[in-house]
């Protein structure tokens, strides 16, 4: 993920900030409680294609 487009992304529900989770190719948005997939190096910011993150993963 390129650390400049990183820094522009936002949540498009909240946003809020994004974290890019390297091992699960995903932006995590905590405010959101959604983590949004990245595939072949493109992020899909779709809410409809977000996962929604568990209570354990918000701790990390």
């Amino acid at each position: 993920m390129d650390p400049k487009l990183l820094e522009i992304l936002v949540c498009p529900v909240t946003k809020g900030p994004l974290v890019y989770d390297r091992e699960r190719q995903e932006l995590i948005s905590r405010s959101a409680r959604l983590a949004y997939p990245v595939r072949d190096g493109i992020p899909v910011m779709l809410e409809e294609e977000a996962r929604k993150l568990a209570e354990d993963e918000l701790a990390r």
